[in-house]
């Protein structure tokens, strides 16, 4: 655009005319004309400056803690002025501060975290590893992978070969009803062996035995109603499956098949194999319950 658009009959680039027009234009709260040449364009350098470059993987305190469900983000900005917030052992009071996601952040003395609760249960299929690690092949966490944004993991293990039922969080207090030692959550396993379980050994499984020095106990054992001696339901609270690993190697049987078919109240009911589901709030109200 000519710089003396809108200016009729007046060819003059200097003059008492010209200049009042440039600051009429400058008043208005346009940039001023100068060189004779249109508006002058920003450097990069004044660019850079001016812009905000925001980091994607931080985020605000208050955000942060917002996000955790505990409180808005004013509320938030009130207890970190307050004192209550910590990052990484440090109490943190300044408005604005930014965290990282992997950042320990407290609150009041408790461990928040900013992602939304999920709880995932996966019906798992043979040939998956439970890790989360990466370069171990297919993993239950591809199954897994379009469940939630959610950081979620699972809780205790099944070998790569076992099926059955796989819980996926990221709510601490979930995991530690798990990894309690007094009480933990109970899982059922039904197991076939490679030949019948004599009923004197059923009997030392359900009494318990110890294996170098080390007390092995279970919930339940007991054979499967209308099946072979060979196939047994077996209830632990142990979050891994190398317990019952040891008790058969120890006993020397050979485990065919391992399935865990409930955690918990958690049953396989309508979940086909290799499929998950989010868990409905009555089933998270008795979880959190038990």
């Amino acid at each position: 655009m000519s710089r003396h658009q809108g200016d009729k009959g007046n060819e003059k680039s200097s003059g008492r005319g010209g200049e009042s027009s440039r600051k009429n234009s400058y008043s208005r709260g346009n940039a001023p004309l100068k060189n004779q040449g249109g508006f002058t364009k920003p450097s990069s350098s004044t660019k850079a400056t001016s812009a905000h470059k925001s980091n994607p993987n931080e985020i605000r305190l208050n955000k942060y803690i917002a996000n955790s469900g505990i409180c808005s983000r004013r509320d938030a900005d009130v207890h970190i002025a307050t004192g209550l917030v910590s990052v990484n052992g440090k109490v943190v009071t300044e408005m604005g501060y930014k965290v990282k996601l992997d950042d320990e952040v407290r609150y009041d003395g408790a461990r928040v975290n900013p992602e939304k609760k999920a709880y995932v249960l996966l019906n798992k299929p043979k040939g998956f590893a439970t890790t989360t690690s990466e370069g171990k092949g297919r993993t239950v966490m591809d199954l897994v992978a379009n469940a939630t944004t959610s950081r979620i993991k699972p809780i205790g293990r099944l070998g790569r070969n076992s099926l059955g039922l796989l819980l996926f969080t990221n709510d601490d207090a979930i995991v530690e009803k798990f990894t309690n030692s007094k009480n933990g959550i109970a899982r059922l396993f039904h197991i076939e062996l490679d030949k019948n379980l004599k009923l004197e050994d059923l009997k030392k499984i359900q009494t318990g035995f110890k294996i170098e020095g080390k007390l092995i106990a279970v919930e339940e054992i007991s054979y499967i109603d209308g099946a072979s001696k060979n196939e047994i339901g077996l209830k632990i609270k142990n979050t891994g499956n190398t317990i019952i690993r040891s008790i058969f190697d120890y006993l020397k049987y050979e485990i065919v098949s391992l399935d865990c078919v409930a955690i918990g109240h958690l049953t396989k009911k309508d979940l086909p194999r290799g499929h998950w589901k989010h868990l409905s709030e009555q089933e998270l109200n008795t979880f959190k319950m038990l």
